[in-house]
């Protein structure tokens, strides 16, 4: 006759000295990890309003050129009745008049300020400081090119870091920047690539 014996496992958890040592590593990987994620995250923001803002302009020279009439791209104080035009702002309005004190009314082809699109800069790069060089808006005519003058340069920087380009040594954030050339085209690049072979290069 088999006889079997049920044999008793010790049951053994984590000791007071393992919990804290595992507590203490996991604090400094978050210390050390935290930091890098939060510029990787404003590095994102600055790239986002860089982008957006590039294709409201791309937008704007397309309406231009498809309904062979004038349409501007300019920054805005913000997206009420009360709206000014700014050169220090990153909010924008594609439209065929002056949105001035209109920016709140909807995207349509009969009312003024004739708007197709708009962008608020409270949506996805609120601390982004967004400026513009030369003027707060520009103007395509129907063939896409710049009707007088307008703004020649904008650059995307973040209220809580430094620019690279700026500080070398300590600088975090990596702002980038838009010229637009004589003739009406936008070019996104980036101030810190000083190889003039770099298509990023900012020339």
């Amino acid at each position: 006759m088999l006889t079997f014996v049920k044999v008793k496992r010790a049951v053994r958890g984590f000791t007071i000295i393992e919990l804290v040592v595992t507590l203490a590593l996991f604090g400094v990987l978050l210390g050390l990890g935290v930091p890098a994620f939060t510029i990787f995250i404003q590095n994102t923001q600055i790239r986002n309003a860089a982008e957006t803002v590039l294709t409201g302009l791309t937008q704007a020279k397309s309406e231009a050129i498809r309904r062979n009439t004038p349409v501007r791209f300019q920054f805005v104080t913000n997206l009420t009745s009360s709206c000014a035009l700014s050169q220090n702002s990153g909010s924008w309005i594609v439209s065929q008049d002056d949105p001035a004190s209109a920016c709140e009314v909807a995207p349509s082809d009969t009312t003024t300020p004739r708007s197709f699109r708009k962008q608020s800069s409270a949506e996805g790069y609120p601390k982004v400081t967004v400026t513009a060089a030369g003027s707060s808006s520009i103007v395509f005519n129907g063939i896409g090119r710049i009707v007088g003058t307008g703004i020649s340069q904008i650059d995307f920087t973040h209220n809580a870091m430094t620019c690279e380009h700026v500080d070398p040594t300590n600088g975090t954030a990596r702002c980038l920047r838009i010229l637009i050339s004589t003739g009406g085209a936008p070019k996104l690049c980036d101030p810190k690539v000083a190889a003039t072979t770099d298509s990023r290069y900012c020339n």
